[in-house]
């Protein structure tokens, strides 16, 4: 498959959190996933595309409240050096209650790389919202994870989000093919 050449990009890394990567349930290929990551990383940063982070913030009290041990991004990540730029959510959309949009729109981001946690629910959010926006979504199929839920195996989450996503809402395509 040719990589897909991308124009005016961005990467947005969503949740990945001392707590949702270190917590009581690991994620569906921890490891692959962030060395995916951090390649997704490293090819943004050599190509000057701005990297932009999202954590979830919890209410007070709970385990990923602001502050807590939980509520900060995975040290495995190597944003050292990288210049990236942290939004705090309460919801589960990135830009529901953020100013990313905003920052999107001025820095003139046309194809915005979607990585990070969980599969089902903060990165589907990232992808239909920015693409409501008129943002184009391009999910890194082998980039974003969950948990097994009572019904459902992470790793067939993983592949139904990447066949109903692509398409009509994101482009889909593993972290090998991306050009920044």
């Amino acid at each position: 498959m040719p990589a897909l050449k991308l124009n005016r990009p961005a990467l947005l890394i969503v949740d990945v959190q001392v707590g949702l990567i270190h917590g009581p349930q690991q994620p569906y290929q921890r490891e692959r996933l962030l060395a995916t990551i951090n390649q997704v990383i490293a090819q943004a940063h050599e190509a000057g595309a701005p990297i932009l982070a999202v954590r979830h913030t919890g209410p007070a009290g709970s385990p990923i409240a602001q502050g807590s041990p939980f509520w900060q991004v995975a040290a495995e990540l190597q944003l050292e050096g990288r210049d990236a730029r942290l939004f705090d959510k309460q919801a589960s959309s990135a830009f529901q209650g953020t100013d990313l949009e905003h920052w999107l729109k001025e820095a003139q981001v046309e194809d915005l790389v979607i990585v990070g946690l969980k599969t089902q629910y903060c990165v589907d959010s990232a992808c239909r919202a920015a693409a409501q926006l008129g943002f184009k979504p391009v999910l890194v199929a082998d980039g974003h994870s969950c948990m097994d839920t009572e019904l459902l195996a992470a790793e067939v989450i993983i592949a139904h989000h990447n066949h109903t996503l692509h398409g009509p809402i994101a482009r889909v395509v593993e972290a090998a093919n991306l050009q920044f």
